[in-house]
């Protein structure tokens, strides 16, 4: 049995439910929080989530992923999953697509999969962040919404546990850059990886430093062809 939640709790996440309530009202019904992890590190994709919550519903702790710590982080994301009735999207775009079309387009790209992965379509969507993907659902950006509704807290929660998990794994596949450490970020520890076994097939290109590093190492080929 969950224990009871104290006035505070039950009052902070009361007003974390004002967005979804507002839609409510407004006549909507299936109201999905959205939110990624992995905007910024050097490596690995860009996750996004999406999840729907039970009407009702006050998950105790949860709240904007950031500010929890792993083991907290973790046992929220168990919390989520374990609820009955809750609905919830994965997306992943990776390195290679987020070269090609630049981070934000690869965002809005997983934050698409995630929500046409859930089992019922949202009516409603709220999106973290100030911008919208191209989504045909009415909806809502909220700048700090991992902090002000409750669903957009477990897509954050969901997105950033489940990339974590993706890092990990990376990690067993190249060692040497310890990504179950930093996560793909640009540590001092992952840039001394970096100069001292270049790139692999996760690391993102387009992103400072190693784009500046591709150019002068293809410059330095071009100069030792004769070409430049």
């Amino acid at each position: 049995m969950q224990q009871a939640l104290s006035p505070q709790e039950c009052k902070r996440l009361e007003s974390m439910m004002i967005w979804e309530r507002n839609a409510r009202k407004r006549g909507f019904k299936l109201i999905a929080g959205v939110d990624e992890a992995g905007r910024g590190p050097l490596a690995g994709p860009v996750v996004a989530a999406a999840c729907i919550l039970p009407e009702g519903t006050l998950i105790e702790r949860i709240d904007d992923s950031k500010k929890l710590l792993p083991s907290e982080r973790f046992q929220i994301f168990q919390k989520i999953l374990a609820l009955a009735d809750v609905d919830y999207g994965i997306g992943i775009v990776d390195a290679l697509i987020i070269d090609q079309i630049n981070i934000l387009q690869a965002t809005f790209q997983a934050m698409l999969i995630a929500i046409s992965r859930l089992n019922q379509q949202p009516d409603y969507i709220l999106v973290d962040g100030n911008k919208m993907p191209s989504a045909r659902i009415p909806g809502q950006a909220i700048v700090q919404g991992d902090s002000l509704s409750q669903s957009i807290a477990a897509a954050s929660i969901i997105a950033k546990e489940t990339r974590d998990q993706i890092m990990r794994a990376f990690d067993e596949q190249w060692p040497q850059y310890r990504f179950s450490s930093h996560k793909g970020y640009a540590t001092e520890e992952h840039l001394l990886a970096i100069q001292k076994h270049g790139s692999c097939p996760i690391h993102r290109m387009s992103f400072d430093p190693l784009k500046s590093l591709y150019k002068k190492e293809h410059q330095l080929e071009l100069f030792k062809e004769g070409t430049l």
